[in-house]
């Protein structure tokens, strides 16, 4: 007996739908031109390699059960995914990649980075778009373990290796801040690591896998709550849950409504300048996709939104 996938062709779902639509096995034979006997033959091939019965014949009309009206409507989404497929094939034949991976640290701006996505997908390209929300060394990790071709606010402080080419987006500043009923806020002076040290610290992981994490603004022996992402962070400063250091454009609108108080250090202020890193293959120019981003981030507009300085 044959199974599921010798019997399910494009032709035969083409059968189904057809009976299924004129109401008899004999009206489907004569628009498709075959004997009746050949076309219930067929049918009957498919209901017994999917172990189903597709039309119930008790009546003098051909009538498709609960199964065949689930294989219809399934089969007609593999048609138009076969329809796709086919031609994003022949238009990746020109030159396109068939998908691009960006890797986006959680202090890239995501509105801003949605709405690159929105004018790349536009232009209605061949290319499948996939985006990784990575955070720290793992940003980096994403592109260099092949799970990204584009990597978005990488930090070099763990170094970066040899031939990925790179390009600054730009310096992005970070105010270390705490909801204004947190104890660090009552003391009205400049922060000593002491003061930092007493009280719970958040901190955003890092998505690394295989590299050494990275662990910024932490002190030895510090209490830290661990959260996914900088958005996750924000949250839960404003709850008085710990504090810690925010991107200045991230917390900036908390600052202004009093929903956070920037709190002074004794420690340098500190400042990341972030990258953009992508993978190219050896000699050979980047493909249409990867280009089209590696465009916009010649502007300098652009890469100051992407981190949240509009």
């Amino acid at each position: 007996m044959q199974n599921a996938r010798d019997v399910l062709s494009p032709e035969a779902l083409g059968l189904i739908e057809r009976v299924a639509r004129s109401g008899s096995f004999a009206a489907a034979a004569r628009e498709l031109g075959l004997a009746p006997s050949a076309l219930t033959y067929r049918v009957r091939r498919i209901e017994d390699a999917l172990d189903v019965l597709l039309f119930d014949r008790s009546r003098r009309q051909a009538v498709p059960t609960a199964a065949a009206r689930e294989l219809l409507r399934e089969g007609a989404r593999v048609l138009e995914d076969l329809d796709a497929i086919a031609q994003r094939v022949r238009r990746v034949a020109t030159g396109w990649e068939a998908q691009l991976t960006i890797a986006a640290d959680s202090v890239i701006d995501r509105a801003t980075l949605l709405d690159l996505c929105e004018a790349f997908l536009a232009g209605q390209p061949p290319t499948r778009l996939r985006l990784l929300h990575t955070t720290l060394s793992g940003t980096l990790e994403a592109l260099t373990s092949g799970r990204a071709d584009l990597a978005l606010g990488v930090t070099l402080e763990a170094g970066l290796p040899e031939g990925l080419p790179h390009r600054p987006l730009g310096t992005l500043a970070f105010v270390f801040a705490v909801a204004p009923h947190h104890p660090l806020a009552q003391l009205g002076r400049p922060l000593t690591d002491a003061d930092l040290r007493a009280h719970r610290a958040v901190a955003v992981a890092d998505s690394a896998l295989h590299r050494r994490a990275l662990h910024l603004g932490l002190l030895p022996g510090q209490d830290v709550f661990t959260v996914p992402d900088m958005a996750t962070k924000l949250q839960a400063q404003l709850r008085g849950l710990g504090a810690g250091y925010l991107p200045e454009p991230l917390a900036r609108p908390h600052l202004q409504s009093g929903g956070l108080v920037a709190c002074a250090l004794e420690r340098p202020a500190r400042a990341a300048l972030l990258h953009a890193v992508w993978r190219a293959p050896e000699r050979q120019r980047p493909g249409p996709a990867l280009q089209w981003w590696l465009d916009r981030l010649e502007n300098a507009a652009t890469c100051q939104a992407l981190l949240g300085q509009r």
